[in-house]
């Protein structure tokens, strides 16, 4: 600043009074106070170069350096306020800065063209062209390089930057317009020189030119580096967002971390243990069976059983006094079996009420045997919950581990098949041999040989006749299915029937019997008169009572098969009648709406409460074949029937004894009023082609015992007899 001062000074001093005029007084104006508005912002900074300096340096040429010198400086201090009545900030320290960088550039200039070339008025008048390219010359270099320094000074000590740094970035770029403002300036001159208005003209073209050209230039780069730094900024932003978003996940992980850390061995144990009774579950269970058969493999001497454990009527303890019972009372078992093993033992819950045992080190299967009575002794006690006393048993499956077991998987399903013998034969326990998975495999096999099988229409229909004992004449016929297998030749039905009851395929099973016999007897109804009264029974399940569109079914196939409803009669056990009796007498009453027939089979070997015998919708009791066999015994068995006989008469039903194989049972039945009958002594089930031979032959039956030696009574006294259970 000192030094921009003093040039300052010796410009005012030196000042050339004889030169001021209108055309300088013009000059100045336009330098001072309108040039400024003619500025490019060089890129990436805040400096401005104007018109400015082409009106300097020809101030200079036309009229001195000291008057070069004043203009610029106020042009300097006019250009800076106007700076900042737009808005842009600037420092008085910024101010000055600027004034004397301007002053001392100048001065700087005007002192080198002093020094090495004589008066510019004379170059220009004078000199040659060589000349005055070489006096501009070295006033641009002069003025840009005094300048760009002290710009870059200024701004390396504002930035941490270098000055080499700042001057190629920021001030190299401005060298084109001081080139062309020299230039510019020195065909101006040139032009008043020679009042040459072509090179004015050309001057100002020229002007013009490079100032729209370079003002294009600098908006371009102006509006790129815009852009680029919108773009910088928002990746900045950006990246500063996902460090924010990393440092939160980092965090979170951290903290997950820790928390995974400290609950580690929470998670293990709930991942083998069960939630209810903490006991180990079935993953822990297999684990440590693998461990087991493994270390039997390599030591053949290691023994260990398995023992799979159910509890019995669990579901009805469930469904009668709720699951949260149910769950208190698996946890009080629980407990129990906890106490009973040792140490090196396992006791886990699978799910339900079933539990498994690994017993290691035992002798042989005496030892899991008496563990097994352990179990009884211990589970026998009753539980107390709430105030009630609840009696639990259970069933046993036992298997002994050893070598010849190659999977965890195959010793657990032994355990498991024996425990189903223990629930069949009601015993507590029951080891496991061969003969169980031999039968296991054979029942899996005929079950899926059963499902192909209902596909395929292997299944074919016998029918056994039904006597009237009283005319001994054939009036009906109960329907039974047979199994033609395609290697086994035809299975019997007590083979078949109790695996598709357990798999459901009795429901689709019933309904073709159904149909098919419906459409049998309508067909032997229509070929002859004689039997346009034939009855067929028919047994249904007690599983169709749990579908709920059993009789709407039933309805379908009266109506496809065009049969009498009163000519088609469904036979039902009295244990499927009384495991949900009011559900089933509901449904039995819209059967009977629709004009069928209904019958109580093997009547006397369930557990029928008179209170709901003589509400049952029934039209036929049916006596069990084992009271009728036994009838020439002469135990009770012939009371039983004489007094289901007379239990039907009371309560205006018929009765149909079964299994009769021989004269003298026919006679007593015939003497205790049975209206009818069925068995060998009249004919097995036979195929259809056989069925229509015997109903041809009307006096077929009336030749095994003449109507006229024993006349059926007209009434029976009933007995005083309890029914057989």
């Amino acid at each position: 600043m000192p030094l921009g001062v003093a040039a300052f000074a010796l410009s005012v001093y030196n000042f050339p009074i004889e030169k001021v005029s209108v055309t300088l007084l013009v000059l100045a104006v336009v330098t001072i106070f309108f040039s400024s508005y003619l500025k490019i912002q060089l890129p990436h900074t805040k400096i401005h170069i104007t018109v400015s300096e082409t009106l300097v340096f020809f101030s200079f040429l036309a009229y001195g350096g000291e008057v070069a010198v004043l203009l610029a400086a106020f042009e300097s201090i006019y250009s800076s306020l106007s700076l900042r009545r737009e808005g842009i900030r600037l420092k008085g320290k910024t101010v000055a800065l600027n004034l004397t960088i301007a002053l001392i550039s100048t001065f700087a200039s005007v002192l080198t063209i002093n020094l090495i070339f004589d008066s510019p008025a004379t170059i220009i008048g004078e000199g040659s062209n060589t000349v005055f390219v070489g006096l501009l010359t070295t006033m641009v270099l002069a003025q840009f390089a005094v300048n760009s320094l002290l710009v870059a000074v200024f701004m390396a000590i504002r930035t941490d930057q270098t000055v080499w740094q700042v001057w190629n970035d920021y001030c190299l770029n401005a060298l084109v317009m001081y080139i062309a403002g020299a230039f510019m300036a020195g065909l101006a001159v040139k032009a008043i020189d020679q009042v040459d208005l072509f090179l004015i003209f050309v001057a100002l073209l020229i002007s013009s030119v490079v100032y729209l050209t370079y003002r294009r230039y600098v908006n371009d780069i102006r509006k790129t580096a815009a852009k680029a730094e919108q773009s910088e900024r928002e990746r900045a932003e950006q990246a500063e967002r996902h460090i924010d978003e990393l440092q939160h996940h980092i965090a979170e992980q951290d903290r997950i971390g820790q928390a995974l850390r400290e609950s580690k061995e929470k998670f293990r144990h709930a991942a083998f243990h069960d939630a209810l009774t903490d006991l180990p579950n079935r993953n822990l269970f297999m684990e440590t069976l693998k461990f087991a058969v493994e270390k039997s493999r390599h030591n053949p001497e290691h023994k260990f059983a398995v023992l799979f454990l159910d509890i019995n009527r669990f579901k009805t303890i469930n469904d009668s006094l709720g699951h949260s019972m149910g769950d208190r009372l698996i946890l009080h078992v629980a407990k129990r079996l906890a106490t009973s093993v040792r140490e090196k033992d396992l006791v886990a819950r699978f799910s339900g009420d079933e539990f498994a045992f690994i017993l290691n080190n035992v002798k042989g299967i005496e030892d899991a045997v008496q563990f097994a009575e352990l179990i009884k002794h211990k589970i026998s006690a009753p539980f107390s919950l709430s105030g009630r006393q609840i009696f639990t048993s259970f069933s046993i499956g036992i298997a002994l581990g050893g070598a010849e077991y190659e999977a965890a998987e195959d010793i657990l399903r032994d355990a498991d098949i024996a425990m189903y013998h223990a629930k069949d034969e009601k015993k507590d326990h029951v080891v496991f041999d061969q003969k169980m998975h031999t039968r296991a495999v054979t029942l899996l096999q005929l079950e899926t040989d059963l499902r192909q099988a209902v596909e395929r229409g292997e299944l074919c229909m016998y029918y056994q006749p039904i006597i009237d004992l009283n005319t001994m004449k054939i009036f009906g016929f109960e329907s039974l299915v047979r199994w033609n297998h395609p290697t086994r030749g035809l299975v019997p039905p007590n083979e078949f029937i109790p695996v598709s009851e357990e798999t459901g395929l009795i429901i689709p099973m019933t309904l073709w019997i159904l149909r098919t016999s419906c459409a049998q007897i309508v067909e032997w109804q229509r070929k002859s008169p004689a039997n346009k009264n034939l009855v067929v029974s028919v047994n249904l399940s007690g599983k169709h009572f749990a579908q709920k569109d059993l009789v709407e079914q039933i309805r379908k196939i009266l109506v496809e098969t065009e049969i009498n409803p009163a000519c088609l009669k469904l036979e039902l056990t009295e244990s499927a009648v009384m495991e949900n009796a009011e559900s089933v007498i509901r449904m039995m009453k819209q059967i009977r709406d629709l004009g069928i027939q209904l019958s109580i089979d093997d009547f006397g070997t369930g557990y029928s409460s008179l209170s709901y015998l003589h509400r049952f919708p029934i039209n036929t009791l049916k006596v069990d074949r084992s009271f009728v066999s036994s009838m020439e015994d002469g135990s009770e068995n012939g009371e039983i029937v004489r007094t289901i006989v007379a239990l039907a008469k009371t309560l205006r039903l018929n009765v149909i004894a079964e299994g009769i194989e021989t004269i003298h049972q026919l006679h007593q039945l015939r003497i205790l009023g049975c209206e009818y009958g069925q068995g060998y002594l009249f004919s097995r089930p036979v195929p259809v082609a056989e069925v229509e031979r015997l109903i041809t032959d009307t006096s077929r039956f009336e030749k095994i015992i003449p109507r006229q030696i024993i006349p059926p009574p007209s009434n029976i006294d009933v007995p005083h007899l309890r029914l057989a259970k």
